[in-house]
């Protein structure tokens, strides 16, 4: 097809037979000329008559033998010969299939066929004038049959390689016939879809550049197994798909086209016939490029990124995540410094997580989504990259430099649920399809959205596949999966009589529980280094054991690698929004997480959802005036990073922003102005963030051993009446770290703490009352001393002073 593209012009009606003269047959027998080949048409005929059938004895016949003549029979009458069907014209029914887009196998019809007399050509062009096949030296020009409809019998003994020239009111076009390619989809890619065990599926679904057959075009490709017809339409035919219907795949659902001279960047979208014979305009599901929204269209994409991340790739998988250290700072990427792209992102995004000393990323939103206010939670391109910032591979520099700077790279990932727009997923191909066929089953109730059949071979494909392909295709670190729990329980916000037990009678939905298996168990053995994340409000048993192992429920694992505590983050902000002077009567709800600690591999978080929808900024959730808020601020960020459990913390919450994040202008950058006066107020929590992070990756106390109860030890978890919680961590060769959190907004002198007697000395390394981060600089710069008197169980002990409201870190001073 060449690149300038004709208008056809809608206003001229196909040409009548009657309006054109029928050259005369030739006969099969001829030799193909080597200019031009006449146009042909078959024979009109008439109507047989109908006459009374006429009676007369048989006769006998005389059989021949070798040597010997039949005797002479008279005469008789010629019984009429069978008729032979020699137009090679589209016939009625299979016309009316593709008019009207209902056609399964367009291909057996259209292009070229061997019959009897030579090779039939079909062509099935809207719009156009005139169709004719070259091949080398032979011009054919076909028959107008109207409707777009053009065919000729060519005395050829063969298919021949050809192309078409099409004539649009006075433009011609030049281009290969869409329906002389076998299908792109081969026999083993057939057998994996159909078992819903296509690990690589975006590779053999949606739209792709290729050479096929020796030509260059896009094979098109989607699951649509309700459609009575499926036609693939964009920028190519001018948004009009009725000359390039698909065809389907045997029994797969599978329709198919390729489509010479179509290249990267075309817009398309499927029309897809329902079972009513409606029709429907859809986004490609597995496009891996859309328009920028609110326009829908996916785009043809083919990457040309080249990675620079091997050194990265290479050693990611060296140490488990649950035995290195892993904080991570959760970016809202359209509003981190709002109107950056992709590419400007990654030449500030990694040079400020290197400043700040955090291990990774948590990216949201990626995947693409119509409304930007959703954040990214109520996707339509699961394999695509959101265009508000840029290209998918704009998108793949930005991870690549992240990488490049050593830092890793997680996204939201959002399994559980996707909008109702009609041009995206709901009821697809005119039918539940992706979401569930039970109305109760499919529609969420809290977001107004359809949950995925998780219980259906292909849906549970889909998803797992772009599971893998972000971290195959992105080089994604890490999946942090959206909403678990509304997809584990089959009553999740649902009353009585709105939900239906399982087969055991039981609320687990079984489906939910056997895709995430699979989903983990597949990332974690194609792509090692990886982590898959689990936002899971509820104490489901088991979302960080291993598939294979079963718990007490009886069901195996679910095998994330982490999970979300959200009960220490619940906890621990209830207990931080008392006043002081009544945190003595919640003391539990900062010692309980301890209880549970090691149960699951577990993840600290203070993300987005925390800071927004008036639960107010971390910050302001503290009590007191705007010095003790800071100083509350400090101490409890200083206690987070002491805790078993890896940490996350939102952008914005770094420097101790008083204002509930809003996605429409991202964090207050201009509280760090100098200008501003904000030396003590917020570049100081800025700095102390980045000096928790410095020690803190420098301390394998502190991460070595999350998930090992031997690597935690309380010195001191019942001090309510002080509002003080000291424990130490350990590593693997039992060094220790002493963190001592006092939530009181008073000095303690002498404070005493047991310690270990094997210790010569304790120095300070971090404490969050520092003047440097806006404290009132209650430290200790010397090394203590452990004196032999018994305390809290153990032989020895320290007399510390304990800041205001802080929270203070020593190590043994060997």
């Amino acid at each position: 097809m060449t690149s300038k593209k004709p208008v056809p012009s809608k206003n001229k009606s196909a040409k009548s037979k009657s309006d054109k003269k029928v050259p005369q047959q030739k006969t099969a027998q001829a030799k193909a000329p080597r200019a031009e080949v006449p146009q042909t048409e078959a024979p009109q005929t008439e109507a047989p008559r109908t006459e009374a059938p006429r009676t007369e004895a048989p006769r006998p016949e005389v059989p021949e033998t070798p040597g010997t003549r039949a005797p002479r029979v008279p005469p008789q009458p010629a019984a009429p010969a069978p008729e032979v069907a020699v137009s090679p014209a589209v016939d009625a029914g299979d016309r009316e299939r593709l008019l009207h887009g209902t056609h399964h196998d367009p291909h057996t019809v259209l292009g070229a066929h061997p019959v009897p007399g030579g090779v039939a050509f079909r062509v099935f062009r809207p719009y156009a004038q005139a169709v004719t096949v070259v091949s080398g030296e032979l011009r054919a020009h076909l028959h107008d049959d109207g409707d777009g409809f053009f065919s000729g019998l060519v005395p050829l003994s063969e298919v021949p390689a050809y192309r078409l020239l099409v004539t649009y009111d006075g433009t011609v076009d030049e281009t290969e016939d869409a329906y002389r390619f076998l299908p792109t989809l081969g026999e083993l890619d057939l057998h994996l879809l159909g078992e819903g065990r296509h690990e690589q599926l975006w590779q053999a679904l949606g739209a792709h550049v290729t050479t096929h057959q020796g030509v260059t075009g896009t094979r098109f490709a989607v699951w649509a197994p309700n459609a009575r017809g499926v036609r693939v339409t964009g920028g190519f035919n001018f948004w009009d798909g009725t000359g390039h219907p698909m065809r389907s795949l045997g029994s797969t659902g599978i329709w198919e086209l390729f489509v010479p001279g179509v290249g990267e960047g075309e817009l398309y979208k499927f029309e897809i016939t329902r079972p009513d014979g409606s029709r429907t305009l859809r986004a490609d599901p597995l496009a891996r490029r859309t328009e920028v929204p609110p326009a829908t269209s996916s785009i043809v994409h083919a990457s040309h990124h080249e990675w620079g991340d091997a050194e990265w790739m290479d050693r990611r998988a060296d140490t488990p995540v649950t035995e290195a250290p892993f904080s991570v700072y959760e970016v809202h990427l359209p509003s981190w410094r709002p109107g950056l792209t992709y590419r400007q992102l990654a030449d500030q995004l990694p040079a400020y997580v290197t400043e700040m000393g955090f291990t990774h990323v948590e990216l949201m939103p990626v995947a693409e989504h119509p409304f930007g206010g959703s954040w990214g939670y109520q996707v339509t391109g699961f394999y695509a990259p959101t265009a508000r910032l840029g290209t998918p591979d704009d998108f793949k520099y930005l991870v690549d430099r992240l990488h490049q700077a050593g830092i890793g790279v997680l996204m939201d990932w959002v399994p559980a649920h996707f909008p109702r727009d009609a041009w995206a997923l709901a009821e697809f191909d005119g039918r539940p399809l992706y979401e569930h066929h039970d109305p109760l089953r499919a529609a969420h109730p809290d977001w107004g959205t359809l949950e995925f059949d998780f219980g259906r071979r292909e849906v549970r494909n889909f998803l797992v596949a772009n599971a893998v392909y972000w971290c195959e295709e992105f080089h994604i670190d890490g999946l942090r999966v959206d909403a678990v729990a509304s997809m584990l329980y089959l009553d999740y916000s649902r009353e009585p009589g709105q939900w239906t037990p399982n087969e055991h009678g039981g609320r687990e939905n079984l489906d939910a529980v056997a895709f995430l298996q699979e989903m983990n168990a597949t990332v974690y053995r194609r792509c090692p280094g990886v982590v898959t994340v689990a936002e899971e409000s509820t104490a489901w048993d088991g979302v960080t054991r291993p598939t294979h192992h079963k718990g007490p429920s009886g069901f195996g694992g679910l095998g994330f690698g982490l999970k979300w505590n959200m009960g220490w983050m619940h906890d621990s902000l209830e207990y931080m929004s008392h006043d002081p002077v009544h945190r003595k009567y919640h003391h539990h709800e900062m010692t309980f997480s301890m209880v549970y600690a090691y149960s699951e591999n577990y993840v600290l978080p203070i993300s987005h959802d925390e800071v927004v929808h008036g639960k107010r900024s971390l910050v302001s959730k503290m009590p007191g005036d705007w010095w003790q808020q800071r100083a509350g601020h400090r101490a409890y960020l200083g206690y987070m990073w002491a805790h078993p459990g890896k940490q996350l913390l939102f952008m914005g919450q770094e420097f101790a922003q008083g204002a509930e994040w809003s996605e429409a202008h991202g964090p207050d950058w201009w509280l760090l102005d100098p200008s501003y006066g904000a030396e003590a107020d917020h570049r100081g929590v800025r700095d102390l963030v980045r000096d928790l992070n410095a020690v803190y990756r420098t301390t394998p106390a502190l991460w070595q051993r999350d998930t090992d109860p031997a690597g935690f030890e309380w010195i001191t978890g019942d001090a309510a009446d002080d509002n003080v919680f000291a424990f130490l961590r350990l590593d693997a060769d039992g060094a220790p770290l002493l963190a001592v959190s006092h939530l009181a907004p008073v000095i303690r002198h002498d404070y005493r703490l047991g310690v270990p007697e094997d210790v010569p000395a304790w120095q300070e390394v971090l404490n969050t009352d520092s003047g440097a981060y806006g404290g009132s600089d209650v430290t200790t710069p010397d090394a203590v001393k452990p004196e032999p008197q018994p305390w809290h169980g153990r032989p020895a002990s320290v007399r510390l002073t304990l800041p205001p409201l802080s929270t203070v870190w020593l190590r043994p001073a060997w």
